[in-house]
């Protein structure tokens, strides 16, 4: 019976045992009396049944490159596992193949996830929104739905964002003759900007040295916030919007604005989609840039004239927009919180 044991090398049956199986599945012999007669286990002898059924042969197929440490059942477990955490790493799948006795070189599981259909791909970054916080917005689209129109007069919006020197996130299309176009700079620092505007136009924008603090932020708001809203005539009672930054929500940030009477509009958390400046934000860098500054200074130049040269029609047409927002939130907020 010693010449029916698989090799240990190949750990493959025997042509001939394999011709066996088959000549007993023929003659009506079930998985299980072939499995006892000839020592094998019953995967296997249905395995070759199968195998046979497929191809008419029990001959071993050509194969590329050397046979897969991974077994079927392996590749199972790898599947399961991405399936479950679509962000595991190569790595820790790798470990988890170790664990399980069947230690494999990453290009081996990344092929055994392949065949499954499974590829990496780099996913789209997106605000991180839990239930609490679609909920949050849908009741703040609503609220702010029923007067709009007054909220726009008064409204002064604010943020901070970061521009680079050589547009680090911009793609740059240059025209020239083959073996002339010219290298671009990429890189050279930038700077970080808090600007506010309203439906009457742009107003302060205010270059931030260094890593902001409260502290920064309230005499940021002390320079600037109130003459802001007096140089865009929105009267003494404006409305101030602002996100939930740490900065802004702090107690000497919120003292002030006490202090000063200035009415904060409630934001939700998690809600660029509703602030309209962010699109007067993508027309202003891009303005920026095309006048290629060549340092930090010259930069800061750049977008405090650029800023102010920003269209009144425009901030306008932004503003106006904040009312579709709304009904796009709700719209699609309010319909992924059935779920």
């Amino acid at each position: 019976m010693s010449e029916h044991k698989p090799s240990r090398k190949t750990k493959e049956l025997s042509v001939d045992l394999r011709d066996r199986i088959v000549s007993r599945h023929k003659s009506g012999d079930g998985y299980r009396k072939i499995s006892a007669a000839l020592k094998v286990p019953m995967s296997t002898v249905t395995s070759v049944i199968h195998k046979w059924k497929k191809f008419e042969t029990t001959r071993t197929h050509p194969r590329a490159g050397r046979p897969s440490k991974l077994t079927d059942l392996g590749r199972r477990a790898l599947v399961r596992e991405v399936t479950r955490n679509p962000m595991v790493t190569l790595s820790e799948l790798q470990r988890s193949s170790v664990e399980r006795g069947e230690p494999s070189r990453r290009t081996t599981i990344s092929a055994a996830i392949h065949q499954s259909g499974l590829y990496g791909r780099v996913a789209r970054r997106k605000p991180l929104l839990s239930k609490r916080h679609m909920a949050a917005c849908l009741e703040f689209a609503k609220r702010q739905q029923k007067d709009s129109r007054t909220m726009r007069i008064k409204l002064l919006w604010s943020d901070e964002t970061k521009i680079e020197l050589f547009g680090v996130n911009a793609r740059c299309h240059i025209w020239g003759k083959p073996g002339t176009i010219p290298t671009v700079k990429h890189g050279g620092g930038s700077i970080m900007l808090w600007r506010c505007f309203s439906a009457a136009g742009t107003r302060r924008l205010v270059r931030i040295k260094g890593k902001m603090t409260a502290a920064m932020y309230r005499d940021i708001l002390d320079e600037n916030l109130l003459q802001s809203a007096l140089d865009l005539r929105l009267g003494r009672h404006f409305i101030f919007q602002q996100d939930n930054d740490h900065k802004h929500t702090a107690k000497i940030s919120k003292e002030w604005l006490q202090d000063n009477s200035v009415n904060v509009l409630e934001w939700p958390s998690q809600s660029p989609d509703l602030n309209p400046i962010e699109h007067l934000w993508k027309d202003f860098k891009m303005f920026v840039h095309r006048r290629f500054p060549s340092n930090l200074m010259e930069l800061e130049r750049c977008c405090k004239e650029e800023w102010a040269k920003l269209a009144k029609d425009r901030c306008a047409k932004l503003v106006a927009s904040y009312s579709k927002r709304l009904e796009a939130v709700i719209a699609a907020k309010g319909a992924s919180t059935k779920y």
